[in-house]
Parts: structure tokens; C-alpha cells; sequence
């Protein structure tokens, strides 16, 4: 695969090898997985017979601007980095798992006198003041308890029904 420079504008030309070839076709072949890697898998195999973008995206039922990425990113990153995303980070956890027991341990008992039931903030402000963290958001806490347990005014107990 190589890129033209003509002007201000590239074109990037794929020419795939047998082994890539033999690698996409049996991926097309089977029609598993995801669509959008079986849809780069297909411009791809297009691209090599050097199609024009408009002609692709025409044939393929996309745009041209995915046509153009794919053969972009084929050129600059080979087949692989052409067919799938490039993995994303994601954000770091606010609390460990040991915080996040803390957190559930903490919600469970009786509230703290003169309160009818621990809202998401006093549970925030305990965790800061028995120094689990040193900051934490009430709606953090709120997304913890509800990987753990049912929503408030829900009837689930965990029994199963009958």
C-alpha cells in the first residue's frame, strides 16, 4: 500500500499481498462479526482493484469518507490497524475494590442520627472524613451502590419469584 501526493490532495493506493488477500476473503466469506469490520474488509478488498472512492462507497452502500479512512489508515498502519479501532483507554476508576466495599459496608448500617436514610452526599462526605478517599463526587458513590444493588423503591429482595 502507498500514498500519491498530487498537489494538495493524496491518494492512497491499496495493493494488497496474497497472504492479506487469503486473510480478508474468508473473513467476507463467513459474514461473522462485526459489521463494520466486515464493511473495512470489503473496501479494502475493493480498493486493491483500485475502484475510485465514489465508485466504492457507491457499490459498498457507505461514504466516501469512510472508503478514503480505510484506505488512509491501510496505508499508514497496515491491514490490521485499516480493519479495527485502535483500543481506548477509558477513564481511570475513582475507587478500588477495597473503597468500593467500604462504600457498600458504609450505606448498609442504620444512618447517622437525625437522618431517615443516608443520601448519596453524606455518604460522600463520611468516605472524605474517614479518609477512604480524599475526594469523591456524590454520583460516584450513587453509580457504586447501583452495580451492587437494586434501585431504590424497587421490590427485588434477590429471591428469585416464584
Amino acid at each position: 500500500m502507498s500514498e500519491i501526493r498530487c498537489g494538495h490532495a493524496t491518494k492512497y493506493l491499496v495493493n494488497l499481498t496474497d497472504d492479506e488477500r487469503a486473510h480478508l476473503a474468508p473473513l467476507i466469506a463467513k459474514g461473522t462479526g462485526k459489521a463494520r469490520v466486515l464493511t473495512r474488509a470489503r473496501i479494502l478488498l475493493a480498493a486493491d482493484r483500485d475502484d475510485t472512492d465514489a465508485a466504492l462507497a457507491d457499490a459498498l452502500h457507505t461514504s466516501r469518507d469512510r472508503v478514503a479512512d480505510v484506505r488512509r489508515r491501510g496505508v499508514a498502519g497496515g491491514r490490521d490497524r485499516a480493519l479495527y479501532d485502535a483500543p481506548r483507554p477509558g477513564a481511570q476508576r475513582k475507587l478500588d475494590g477495597a473503597q468500593e466495599a467500604f462504600v457498600i459496608a458504609l450505606a448498609c448500617p442504620d444512618p447517622p442520627e437525625g437522618r431517615t436514610r443516608w443520601t448519596m452526599q453524606l455518604l460522600a462526605d463520611k468516605l472524605v472524613e474517614l479518609q477512604v478517599v480524599e475526594r469523591i463526587s456524590d454520583e460516584c458513590v450513587r453509580e457504586t451502590l447501583k452495580k451492587t444493588r437494586p434501585s431504590p423503591g424497587s421490590r427485588r429482595t434477590g429471591a428469585a419469584r416464584r
